[in-house]
């Protein structure tokens, strides 16, 4: 979009590499409205004026439109209308896949801050520190009730519900600060909900992950906080993380971003919220082959776990993890049609 039509609509700044194409999807919409909208006014003022009543007992004479203009105008919108959904179409796909080498950082909304835990352990409240350039993928959840995660200059907004993972992904292209809101209504302080975006340019990030003065005593990478969280939960007594090892629960090795066929023959992939929902509510996927039997783990888990769950099984795309020794279980019969998630 032009820099004057962004002044001139009073936007912020395109900051990612999706807002120009919004933005431009935006104008474009705004502009044929108003051209629109003009030549109906005109046209209402024209025939006012053209066929107002002139004299007393003169009656306005019927006019009849040519179906060929009729047809036009409704084939010409019907255009419009196509063109416009599949150009927005396009780019909610564009927005809801991230690619491949996004990095993860997982989101944690409550009443009223927003915390951001990295892969590396390191977290944070209301300040998000990304690389210009860096896609990167946001995995958010809510302690308490739902939020939404809103960042004008990029362009994106995604809901944050309590209980499951929502994702979103943007790709800063200009270095600076930009603010996070919250849009949806939260609470009393819902207008103070606020953090804020800091894009480095990749030397500086780099430079910010070295900082020497930061304090490191105590920090666990999500990993290795999911393999701990995984053994002190008893997770591996009924989930095994390495290939080929059967168990009471499906296993995790490969699992995450993998097809997994569910009991009645539907297939779901198993990405952020797949997983966070069978942790909360095991009995909503049931997994083809397994038994019912996992309990909830909702109100057990808080969210700093979950996401560390979520890292540690992603993690295990490699055939084996040699970090946990596997508890000898006893393996159950299944019948044909049962499951378990």
């Amino acid at each position: 979009m032009p820099a004057w039509l962004v002044k001139l609509l009073f936007l912020p700044v395109e900051a990612s590499s999706i807002a120009a194409e919004v933005d431009a999807l935006h104008a474009t919409i705004i502009t044929v409205t108003m051209v629109s909208s003009l030549a109906v006014f005109a046209a209402t003022g024209w025939m006012v004026l053209r066929f107002r009543r002139r004299a007393p007992n003169v009656t306005t004479p019927h006019i009849v439109a040519k179906r060929s203009h009729e047809a036009g105008i409704a084939l010409a919108l019907l255009f419009l209308f196509c063109a416009f959904w599949v150009v927005g179409f396009r780019q909610y796909l564009t927005i809801e896949q991230p690619p491949d080498d996004a990095r993860t950082v997982f989101v944690t909304a409550r009443q009223w801050m927003w915390k951001f835990s990295y892969a590396d352990g390191r977290s944070a409240e209301d300040v998000l520190v990304v690389p210009r350039g860096a896609a990167i993928k946001l995995a958010m959840t809510s302690r308490d009730v739902i939020h939404a995660f809103y960042v004008p200059a990029f362009r994106i907004k995604q809901d944050v519900v309590p209980g499951r993972y929502t994702t979103a992904w943007f790709r800063a292209e200009k270095a600076g600060t930009y603010p996070i809101l919250c849009a949806e209504y939260c609470g009393t302080d819902h207008s103070a909900m606020r953090g804020e975006v800091r894009v480095l340019e990749p030397v500086d990030y780099a430079r910010w992950l070295d900082d020497p003065s930061r304090d490191r005593s105590g920090e666990q990478d999500l990993v290795s906080r999911g393999r701990d969280v995984a053994v002190r939960r008893a997770c591996v007594t009924c989930h095994s993380v390495g290939a080929g090892t059967t168990t009471t629960g499906p296993s995790w090795a490969g699992l995450y971003d993998s097809y997994v066929e569910l009991r009645g023959g539907t297939r779901v992939l198993a990405d952020e919220a797949y997983l966070t929902r069978s942790m909360m509510d095991p009995n909503a996927d049931i997994v083809s082959g397994y038994q019912p039997v996992m309990p909830t783990y909702a109100g057990t888990l808080d969210a700093s776990e979950t996401a560390a769950l979520v890292e540690y099984i992603e993690s295990l795309r490699e055939p084996r993890d040699p970090g946990v020794a596997l508890p000898k279980v006893r393996a159950v019969e299944t019948s044909s049609d049962g499951g378990t998630p």
